[in-house]
């Protein structure tokens, strides 16, 4: 089955807003440090996904993002393959909540590669952070990145 989603990181004075994964019951990203986002629904565009799971996760309100790119992950989850729409998010507002996913917390972009992540995310948020636009393939076996391929704008 293929999956559409959005994963989205907002920015500001050279930090990122992560997500640290540790409150989902059965989440595949447990224990991970990720960006914000989710399943797109029916009839919803990539970038009002981007801006209703934003809110819902941060509270916060996205005012400019920054389409970045896609990534495709193939059975990622063993049975999907998730087709996700990259966003950059430079401005904002409101207060952010609590989030039932995780913990929101700001990072130092430079403290982002010490975290731990999935380790394709090392490649594509180096991309992201250097203002790239892309088309990418990760593939991963039992949670192991195996082989990516990327395609630049």
């Amino acid at each position: 089955m293929k999956i559409l989603a959005t994963l989205c990181y907002l920015r500001k004075d050279r930090q990122t807003l992560m997500l640290h994964r540790v409150k989902k019951v059965n989440d595949i990203h447990q224990g991970k440090w990720n960006g914000m986002g989710g399943k797109v629904e029916d009839g919803e565009s990539p970038e009002e996904c981007a801006i209703r799971e934003v809110k819902e996760e941060s509270g916060l309100d996205i005012l400019k993002q920054r389409f970045a790119g896609i990534i495709t992950f193939p059975l990622f989850d063993g049975e999907n393959d998730w087709y996700v729409y990259l966003f950059e998010v430079t401005s904002f507002s409101g207060e952010i909540i609590e989030c039932d996913e995780g913990n929101l917390e700001w990072i130092d972009d430079n403290n982002i590669f010490n975290l731990p992540l999935w380790e394709g995310d090392h490649y594509f948020l180096r991309w992201l952070l250097g203002g790239k636009f892309f088309s990418a393939k990760f593939i991963y076996k039992n949670k192991k990145l195996s082989d990516h391929t990327v395609e630049f704008y």
